[in-house]
């Protein structure tokens, strides 16, 4: 799975940045949930006055969303033949 990251300044002026975000196709059916999560997890990092400067939205999925579902999200394919 591909992962991308977002850099943007707070409501305090400070540089934060969101890692390890999923990169998913608009017709994947994971895509809706990972987008509302998203906005979501952006607001409150925008909002909040913490010193924390990098925050993990795959950690923040993990403590958000049912096992299966966080499962299905980042399930892994294996490669055949190490390709």
């Amino acid at each position: 799975m591909l992962f991308k990251s977002l850099e943007f300044k707070n409501v305090v002026g400070q540089k934060v940045k969101i890692i390890e975000i999923p990169l998913v196709e608009e017709d994947n059916l994971n895509y809706f949930i990972i987008s509302k999560k998203l906005e979501g997890f952006i607001k409150t990092v925008y909002l909040s006055t913490d010193k924390k400067r990098m925050y993990s939205f795959k950690d923040y999925l993990k403590r958000g969303l049912k096992w299966p579902v966080y499962q299905r999200l980042f399930e892994e394919t294996e490669l055949k033949n190490n390709a």
